[in-house]
């Protein structure tokens, strides 16, 4: 794999360490590539992404491809895990396990570094596709590909436009979202709309699981999509956006993890939804020992919820956490409850609202 630097830094797949190797020239395999197929160069980073250029290797390798993948852009090794060990992305390591050559995987730690640019220049890339990258593209690499940048984003554009698009859409409660196939141009999101797919969800599904859905369709609609792009008339039909009905996506930060319960329990329940995986949503509570008199404060996870169906809190129970069928029941805003199922304390794992009860043992809970 390719770093950003003037060093080209090479990652075995088994996630080895790093290694650095002087080089002026970009690698033979870069100067050498046939050139009777369009060029296509994939950028992404999380597993999300793995699975668009999954269907692109397998698109490419039908007897009747249009294309082939001429190289792999992804965000650098980095640490990951409870070891913090460094370790390829998962394209980087889900290329390298398909064969792909590790030598044509570029790591860039931003896209506009010149070392990177030379390299990549050499290519001749006539089409780049993006799906969750990470990274800015500046003017200098859009203006590199033939056909231009066309991304895979998980919402319907205008809508939702930003780092954190599927997490924001659920903060809002929608109850239709979609996937959309559009030209990368400087400004965030914005390019002209090729195709979209619209989805109906539910009001459990996960921010984790709804990325999963949007790009598997997404892949499906970029494969159907591709022979219009590469003929040109992809682009002359695309539509441009309507910049007045855009709204923003702004990255997730873990600030916003904590749950405040004199909010509407729909509000907590897709918080809890949006924020599954990372960074989670977090709330503080007393426990309280009846007999002894103590009380200790505790952190908890939150890991799934629903809103409690039962208008039976009373005005005097507002402060008490609740047993319930399995659940704990937070009393919450408005007169409104939130039942929590699945509970995290740190460094144990997750169990379930009546394991939690039970350990217990006849002490309280209240709401901080």
């Amino acid at each position: 794999m390719l770093s950003s630097s003037p060093l080209l830094r090479r990652f075995c797949c088994l996630c080895s360490a790093a290694s650095s190797s002087s080089s002026s020239t970009a690698p033979a395999s870069l100067r050498t590539l046939p050139s009777t197929k369009k060029r296509l160069v994939f950028l992404g980073s999380p597993h999300v992404s793995a699975s668009v250029l999954d269907a692109l290797f397998n698109a490419s390798s039908a007897p009747d491809s249009l294309f082939e993948i001429a190289a792999i852009v992804t965000q650098p090794p980095s640490g990951r895990d409870r070891g913090r060990k460094v370790m390829p992305s998962p394209v980087a390591q889900h290329a390298v396990d398909r064969g792909f050559p590790s030598e044509l995987i570029f790591t860039p730690a931003k896209a506009g570094e010149e070392s990177f640019l030379s390299s990549f220049k050499i290519l001749e890339p006539e089409l780049c596709i993006t799906a969750a990258y990470g990274n800015i593209l500046p003017t200098k690499f859009l203006k590199i590909p033939s056909m231009g940048t066309v991304n895979i984003h998980p919402s319907l554009l205008p809508l939702y436009r930003g780092a954190a698009p599927v997490q924001r859409a659920l903060l809002d409660g929608v109850r239709e979202t979609g996937v959309s196939l559009a030209y990368t141009v400087r400004q965030l999101d914005a390019g002209p709309v090729i195709a979209c797919e619209k989805v109906e969800i539910d009001d459990y599904i996960k921010a984790p699981e709804l990325l999963e859905l949007l790009f598997a369709r997404g892949s499906e609609l970029l494969i159907r999509e591709l022979p219009s792009i590469f003929d040109g008339s992809a682009k002359a039909k695309a539509l441009a956006q309507d910049d007045s009905k855009a709204t923003l996506a702004p990255k997730i930060t873990p600030e916003e993890s904590w749950l405040s319960f004199d909010q509407d329990a729909r509000i907590l329940h897709n918080k809890v939804r949006a924020f599954a995986g990372w960074p989670g949503t977090r709330a503080k509570v007393s426990v309280l020992d009846p007999k002894g008199g103590q009380h200790n404060i505790i952190e908890l996870k939150i890991i799934s919820t629903r809103v409690y169906g039962n208008n039976e809190i009373q005005s005097g129970q507002m402060d008490d956490i609740l047993f319930a069928k399995g659940s704990l029941i937070f009393p919450c805003g408005g007169g409104t409850a939130l039942e929590v199922l699945e509970v995290q304390l740190p460094g144990k794992k997750v169990v379930n609202a009546t394991a939690f009860w039970n350990g217990l043992r006849g002490q309280k809970l209240r709401k901080l």
